[in-house]
């Protein structure tokens, strides 16, 4: 355990703390609807109505006001693509400090606007947060700026840490446990610290995407560790390498990591939606994935469970994909590949088969043989439980069935894409990429192909983030196959070889059906 004199340094700097300078004690809001629902009593921290529309104000003003008068007169620079970076900005303006923000070059119009519309310089550098932490820190130690961390201070931990202050207040009696999101661990850091000194009856779990784990890594290293690339639907919390102190922090007092799926945290955007008609951003909504998923396996701890609302920072285009993935993380969707004999009245048989439930999806096309694979979406009302029914009753009826429902190439690309399959195409390869929004992006990746590696599948989709979701297909011979690879590293551009992926297979691979 972190000794009792630590904890009380931090009880202390999180007592004395500037945050109320400009942030708002925000409140502790029962969620009715899903409380219900789970059987137990869940109760939502609101820090999507701070200034800035987020937890971080908390810990930059926490940060800038602790600064001697002549480190403010020199004014601080930040890196960060978003809360962190509007968190900054209103505090040194509300402090009358300059303020420089560097942001990757692929960020989000609207969050540039949103750190400009509070006084911050913006600087537009890198393709990522790496390379913009980088110049941050170059211009730092060249204009003599001091940097404000985005979670690795202590001054930036207690400032979190304050969140915790309120709850106490707010919910003094039984408490089960407090869910709280994880990126580089500050908000768990400063929470634990404050929990854990006052109420160690309580449990703090913290909660990180399945593709973003990094404290988790880091646990069970005994040490941070840099994951490489990271899954950045959850953009506020896709933190490739927790900092040291919250590591230090979170490995000693957590209670435990839970990890959650990206369906689940757009499921939990919807219950946050239907409890109050506020819409958080998917870090936002992560505490809660990690509650429901607790409650529903059996591992949440009796008494109310409280999940932190961390932030609502979305762009608006981003719901369509929210609303797509929301049911199937509720699990009231199943996607399935079904193959059914091609003759007439297949299709009015098949739905047959399916009762009276919902079609939420079905794409078809005919194809040669004695055999047609659909693609078909069913509502459930009972879960997975209905789901294996439904595949245990297709399969009786002599149907092949293969679940999709989890299949990511399936839910981004393939639903959208059945239409029948290409013929005679040889050594094709098929790869899933995240290519960064910007101008130049696509080109730089077809000018590194060899001009006779054929592109023979493409499909794009954008959900108003700073990557696009490609799926190509791509012809390389075998003996060229070292160099595609050697291709993939220099282009330095995330990707995933799904060419043994069933969803590509059943419905688009060239080969027999």
């Amino acid at each position: 355990m972190t000794t009792l004199p630590d904890l009380q340094d931090y009880v202390r700097r999180i007592l004395t703390s500037a945050v109320y300078e400009v942030a708002e004690e925000t409140p502790l809001d029962r969620m009715t609807q899903l409380s219900a629902r789970l059987g137990v009593d869940v109760l939502l921290k609101r820090e999507d109505l701070q200034p800035v529309f987020s937890f971080k104000i908390r810990g930059a003003h926490n940060r800038i006001a602790a600064l001697a008068a002549e480190e403010r007169a020199r004014g601080v620079i930040c890196a960060s693509a978003g809360n962190h970076a509007q968190g900054v900005a209103l505090s040194a303006a509300r402090l009358d400090t300059r303020a420089v923000i560097v942001m990757p070059t692929t960020t989000p119009s609207i969050k540039v606007r949103a750190v400009e519309r509070l006084g911050g310089e913006v600087v537009l550098h890198g393709d990522g947060f790496d390379a913009a932490r980088a110049h941050a820190s170059a211009l730092a130690e060249r204009d003599g700026l001091v940097f404000v961390h985005p979670f690795d201070d202590a001054d930036v931990i207690a400032g979190q840490g304050t969140i915790a202050m309120e709850l106490l207040r707010q919910q003094p009696g039984a408490m089960g446990a407090v869910y709280v999101p994880i990126g580089g661990g500050g908000l768990a850091a400063g929470v634990a610290a404050y929990v854990k000194f006052l109420r160690p009856d309580i449990k703090v779990i913290g909660v990180e995407p399945e593709d973003a784990a990094s404290m988790q890594a880091a646990i069970a290293a005994g040490k941070p560790v840099d994951l490489g690339p990271v899954g950045i639907f959850a953009d506020g919390v896709a933190v490739r390498q927790v900092g040291a102190e919250t590591f230090r922090l979170c490995n000693a007092l957590l209670d435990g990591i839970v990890t959650v799926t990206t369906d689940q945290i757009c499921a939990a955007i919807k219950d946050i939606f239907d409890d109050t008609r506020a819409i958080a951003e998917p870090a936002g909504a992560l505490a809660l994935a990690g509650l429901r998923h607790h409650v529903e396996t059996g591992a949440a701890p009796q008494g109310p469970l409280i999940a932190v609302n961390s932030g609502a920072n979305i762009n608006f285009d981003r719901l369509r994909h929210v609303a797509e993935r929301s049911e199937i993380g509720e699990r009231g969707e199943a996607l399935l590949a079904v193959t059914i004999p091609e003759r007439p009245g297949s299709y009015r048989t098949f739905i047959r088969l399916l009762g009276g439930r919902a079609i939420t999806e079905f794409n078809y096309r005919t194809a040669h043989g004695q055999a047609a694979r659909i693609f078909v979406g069913v509502k459930l009302a009972q879960g997975d439980r209905e789901k294996r029914q439904i595949i245990d009753l297709l399969a009786r009826a002599g149907h092949e069935v293969v679940d999709m429902t989890d299949n990511e190439v399936a839910k981004l690309h393939v639903r959208y894409m059945v239409g029948g399959r290409a013929a005679d195409l040889k050594d094709e390869l098929v790869y899933r990429f995240q290519f960064p929004e910007r101008p130049g992006a696509l080109l730089n990746f077809l000018e590194g192909l060899r001009p006779d590696w054929n592109i023979s599948l493409f499909h794009y989709r954008n959900h108003g983030a700073d990557y696009g979701r490609v799926l190509v297909g791509i012809q390389v011979p075998q003996a060229d196959r070292p160099l595609f690879h050697d291709f993939l590293e220099a282009l330095g551009y995330s990707h995933w070889d799904e060419t043994a992926n069933p969803a590509y297979r059943l419905f688009l691979d060239s080969g027999p059906a």
